[in-house]
């Protein structure tokens, strides 16, 4: 069958999307007939989508299905931006992939103004990946005997179960959650370098059998039971953190406030009290921050990671205070940073040269170090937009910004 018979036959339905593979060995080759069946199906041109520089057959089965091209997004640069931190040392500059007017450059001028000031400081408070399988047992009691146990046996259930999965995963601890006769099993590894959900998962799955089998009576029905959690907002990871929790801070003299960002200490710490704290409260929101989920996004999409979790990335608090000196001191507390830079959307080459940018690509040495380094350069970004963006509003120059980089 020839290219034209194929997408003929694909653009009537009579092959489908994901059955193109079947018919060519080449998936770069199979990327272009769905996307020209699909314009021949719906009467389009999708020209721009199908120009780019990703081989197909590296990302098709390991990060994309039935894929057609590519959506690119204008990507910038923010910094350097200082940061003094435990696995983070030095100048950073940090990749963005955005649409939003005016956020590059407002993350940049909070970069500038950090490091006038002599840094971010970057603290890792907590790391793990979470799972939490659902076991429903005949009652209460069962649940408790259950969950004792478990808590009990962590390096039994590390060696019978998780080892013979993975040679990076490591259960830390386990947390039980007793619904009636639901037992929840929120499961804490470490994870090296890589965010960890499929490591996890599968790890799960082991552990479930090793349950079962020591428990018969007890019925293992769902391998998240949403516990975890993952990909919505939650209270959970707010309060217990779910992949880095970290904090950055830093305290920038009165001088380098009213120069750089035109307004001063006390201004920014009462319009981050009224509006991220007072009206993050009357909102309900577990975000307590001007936009978290402003410069994670961008970072996330930059470098390849879970566009998903920009949900929990959002999550956390931003502090601000006048010192006794009259200088400002802010800070910014992200409870639940799920990132890596290895596995998943870190191989596709665009990414991964981005995660070059900071230093991050790949594994670090010893394992973990990477990642640990790539979230305390993350919260330093996010610190230094959430810096310029308080500043902004401070002074009554938001409209303005947008008016001249967003429209």
């Amino acid at each position: 069958m020839n290219i034209e018979e194929l997408i003929e036959k694909v653009a009537k339905g009579e092959i489908k999307l994901h059955q193109v593979e079947k018919h060519t060995n080449d998936k770069r080759l199979a990327t272009e007939i769905r996307r020209k069946a699909l314009e021949r199906k719906l009467g389009i041109t999708l020209d721009n989508i199908g120009h780019y520089s990703i081989d197909p057959n590296q990302v098709i089965s390991k990060n994309i299905e039935n894929m057609i091209g590519v959506v690119q997004i204008p990507m910038g640069v923010a910094g350097p931006l200082k940061i003094n931190g435990e696995y983070a040392k030095g100048d950073f500059y940090i990749p963005l992939a955005t649409t939003e007017g005016a956020l590059v450059a407002s993350v940049n001028r909070g970069c500038s103004t950090l490091t006038a000031a002599g840094g971010v400081k970057t603290t890792i408070i907590g790391d793990k990946m979470t799972r939490a399988p659902l076991l429903k047992c005949p009652d209460a009691r069962k649940a408790r005997e259950v969950a004792e146990w478990v808590k009990g046996n962590i390096e039994y259930l590390q060696e019978e179960a998780v080892s013979k999965v993975t040679r990076h995963g490591k259960l830390r601890n386990i947390k039980p959650y007793i619904v009636g006769n639901n037992l929840y099993l929120r499961f804490e590894f470490e994870t090296g370098d890589a965010m960890g959900m499929n490591m996890v998962t599968i790890a799960s799955e082991e552990l479930m059998k090793v349950i079962e089998s020591r428990f018969p009576e007890v019925k293992y029905l769902a391998l998240s039971g949403n516990v975890c959690v993952d990909k919505k907002p939650n209270a959970m990871n707010f309060i217990n953190g779910r992949g880095k929790s970290v904090i950055a801070e830093a305290i920038i003299p009165r001088e380098i406030v009213e120069k750089k960002l035109k307004t001063t200490p006390e201004l920014i710490a009462e319009v981050n009290y009224r509006k991220n704290l007072v009206g993050s409260a009357q909102a309900g929101s577990y975000g307590f921050n001007a936009h978290f989920g402003n410069i994670v996004g961008a970072i996330f999409l930059a470098t390849g990671q879970d566009e998903a979790q920009i949900t929990e990335g959002s999550h956390g608090i931003t502090l601000a205070e006048v010192t006794p000196k009259g200088d400002l001191y802010i800070s910014i507390t992200m409870p639940s940073l799920e990132i890596g830079t290895v596995g998943g959307g870190t191989r596709v080459p665009t990414q991964r040269e981005a995660l070059t940018i900071m230093g991050v690509a790949g594994g670090g040495e010893p394992p973990g170090t990477n990642a640990k380094k790539f979230a305390e350069i993350i919260a330093g970004a996010v610190l230094a937009g959430e810096l310029s963006l308080l500043a902004a509003i401070a002074a009554k120059h938001l409209a303005k910004a947008h008016k001249e980089l967003g429209r």
